[in-house]
């Protein structure tokens, strides 16, 4: 039988909805158990620094925004968005456990039409979100809209490794196999076969590095982790005009 699509954005929703009290663990699956690194090398070339003022979209169950809020402090604010209610009330549970006197706001919204002004943001993250949007150069819009200028958004995600064929052979193996049949277990079997089909139809690191700059970044670099099946993309507004031109 072939593997399910999710392509409108409610489907999507229930889609994470229902995963979410298995997330954490199948990202643990999924990573090999170092999605936590990545994490943290997202947030770094976030460059995010104490004081700040940040936004992780696409927060789940809330990683990235906890990793901003330490490395922010409590003089910095955070703010964690996801479209998903299952996912944020985790979230919100977890920041209250390990930071109940740090100001994390928790917001229900969607990446493709963020509810903040213009240029609210120091430093802006997104982990295993930008494949799931269904519009990726309105998502960069959005990002490019919400940061100050001069700042830097990191983007990841996993992606298809190309030229070694054995790793796409490994990784469609994986996740056909072991990783399916773990969620079958758990009933949800058909949430986790998309991700594989997801990754066919999902940009390439250089595209989405063109995408970046067609919507008005000044910079876009796009950093390959895992030999190609995890990968980061790093994105900086311009200092001065809303725009730039892509190169």
């Amino acid at each position: 039988m072939p593997s399910p699509t999710f392509e409108q954005p409610e489907q999507i929703r229930e889609l994470f909805d229902r995963i979410a009290p298995h997330y954490d663990f199948f990202n643990q699956t999924l990573s090999l158990g170092l999605h936590q690194v990545w994490k943290r090398m997202a947030v770094r070339w976030s460059g995010a620094s104490s004081g700040d003022h940040v936004l992780d979209l696409c927060c789940g169950t809330g990683d990235l925004a906890l990793q901003l809020a330490r490395r922010v402090g409590r003089r910095g604010r955070v703010v964690g968005l996801d479209f998903s209610p299952a996912m944020l009330n985790i979230a919100r549970h977890r920041s209250r456990q390990l930071f109940p006197n740090h100001p994390i706001e928790w917001v229900l919204g969607d990446a493709l039409t963020l509810p903040f002004p213009n240029d609210s943001f120091d430093a802006v993250t997104m982990g295993y979100g930008l494949r799931n949007v269904s519009d990726i150069p309105q998502a960069l819009r959005e990002i490019r809209r919400v940061l100050k200028p001069g700042c830097r958004a990191a983007i990841l995600d996993f992606h298809r490794p190309t030229g070694i064929p054995f790793l796409e052979h490994f990784q469609r193996w994986y996740l056909n196999t072991q990783v399916v049949a773990q969620a079958k277990a758990l009933g949800l079997g058909s949430e986790y076969a998309y991700i594989d089909p997801s990754l066919d139809r999902f940009p390439s690191g250089e595209e989405q590095r063109q995408m970046a700059l067609q919507a008005g970044f000044a910079s876009a670099k796009f950093y390959p982790l895992a030999w190609g099946m995890m990968g980061v993309l790093v994105i900086e507004a311009c200092h001065c005009d809303r725009q730039c031109s892509a190169s």
